[in-house]
C-alpha cells in the first residue's frame, strides 16, 4: 500500500504548528470546494485535503501518523506494523467505511474505538464557500437566499453532489474577506455527533460608483477647471445621500476630500474619499473654441515649462 504524505497534501512542513495546519486547510478548502472551484479535479482534491486535515488537525492521530512515517521504506511501500497504535486512544475517529476516505486512512484509523466505548462519534467537517454581495448589503444589512453545491452521501455511503438553498443574514458593516459562520451547516457528523459549520467568505461585486478598500470607499468627483482653480461648493452623492462639499482653491486632479464616517459602518466606521477629477469642457462649438483662444491669449501658461531643453 502506498504511503500518503498528508503534510505534502496540505503544503506544510512536518514541524508546522496547529495554526499553520489550520490555515493551510482553509486556504485549500476555499480553492477546491465544489461550491467555488473551477478546477476539473476539485472534488477529488477536496477529499484528499479533508482526509489530510482529519489526521494532521487531530493531535492523537498526528502523533500516531508521525510515528509511522519515520519507518516508511524509500520506495514508498507501506504496511502498518502489528501493534503500531499501542499507547494511542483515538477519540475522534472518522467514518472508515465511507468512500470519501482512502484505503490508507481506513487501514490506520478505520473502525478504532476507545476501550469500552460505544459507537464512534466524529464531528462533521467544516465547509468553506464564497458569496458575492452588493455594497448596499454591507451598508444596510440584508437577508439573501444562496444556492450551494456540496458533497453529500447516499444510503450506501457513496459521495454525491447535492444542492441546497440557505437563507443568510448579511450584517451591516461586513467587510470583504470576512467570514460569516453558519453553525451546523457543514458536513454531517458521524455516530450522532454534531455537524460541522459552514464559513461563507464575503466578496463584493464591482460597484458602478464606489471603489472599496476595507471599510473605506473611494469615488471620483468631476469638477470644472474654474471650480478646481477658484474653489467652489459642489454637491456630491454619498451612500447616505447628497452632501455639500468644499473644493479648495488650486485643487488638482487626484486630490482627495475625506468625508469622515461615510464609508461602511463599523467600530470605527470607514470614510468616504472624494477623488477630484478636473474635467475640461469640449471645444465642440465656435463659442467654446473662441473662449479657449481668449484664455490662451490672456493667461500665458506653458504646461511643459519644467521639461527643459531637449
Amino acid at each position: 500500500m502506498e504511503f500518503k504524505d498528508y503534510y505534502a497534501t496540505l503544503g506544510v512542513e512536518r514541524g508546522a504548528s496547529e495554526d499553520e495546519v489550520r490555515r493551510a486547510y482553509r486556504k485549500l478548502a476555499r480553492k477546491y470546494h465544489p461550491d467555488v472551484s473551477k478546477e476539473p479535479d476539485a472534488e477529488q482534491r477536496m477529499r484528499e485535503v479533508n482526509e489530510a486535515y482529519q489526521v494532521l488537525g487531530d493531535a492523537e492521530k498526528r502523533a500516531a501518523y508521525d510515528n509511522l512515517a519515520a519507518g516508511v521504506s524509500p520506495d514508498g511501500d507501506f504496511r502498518p506494523p502489528p501493534g503500531w497504535d499501542s499507547g494511542f486512544e483515538f477519540h475522534g475517529a472518522s467514518a472508515a467505511d465511507d468512500a470519501a476516505f482512502s484505503d490508507f486512512f481506513s487501514s490506520l484509523f478505520g473502525g478504532r474505538r476507545r476501550a469500552g466505548s460505544g459507537p464512534m462519534r466524529a464531528r462533521g467537517e467544516d465547509h468553506h464557500a464564497a458569496i458575492e454581495i452588493d455594497l448596499e448589503d454591507a451598508l444596510r444589512g440584508a437577508t439573501r437566499d444562496i444556492a450551494l453545491r456540496s458533497v453529500g452521501y447516499d444510503e450506501q455511503g457513496r459521495p454525491r453532489l447535492q444542492e441546497r438553498t440557505l437563507n443568510v443574514r448579511i450584517p451591516a458593516g461586513v467587510r470583504e474577506g470576512q467570514f460569516i459562520r453558519l453553525a451546523g451547516q457543514g458536513m454531517p457528523g458521524a455516530g450522532g455527533a454534531e455537524n460541522g459549520d459552514l464559513y461563507l467568505e464575503i466578496r463584493f461585486k464591482p460597484h458602478s460608483r464606489y471603489r472599496i478598500e476595507g471599510r473605506d470607499l473611494y469615488m471620483d468627483l468631476p469638477v470644472a477647471p474654474w471650480e478646481a482653480m477658484l474653489g467652489a461648493s459642489v454637491r456630491a452623492p454619498t451612500p447616505q445621500g447628497q452632501v455639500e462639499v468644499t473644493v479648495p482653491p488650486n485643487s488638482r486632479s487626484g486630490r482627495q476630500l475625506r468625508l469622515k464616517g461615510r464609508g461602511i459602518p463599523g467600530n470605527p466606521p470607514g470614510d468616504l474619499y472624494l477623488v477630484l477629477d478636473v474635467v475640461l469642457p469640449p471645444a465642440d462649438t465656435e463659442q467654446a473654441r473662441q473662449a479657449y483662444r481668449k484664455l490662451a491669449q490672456e493667461l500665458p501658461f506653458d504646461p511643459r515649462r519644467n521639461l527643459g531643453d531637449a
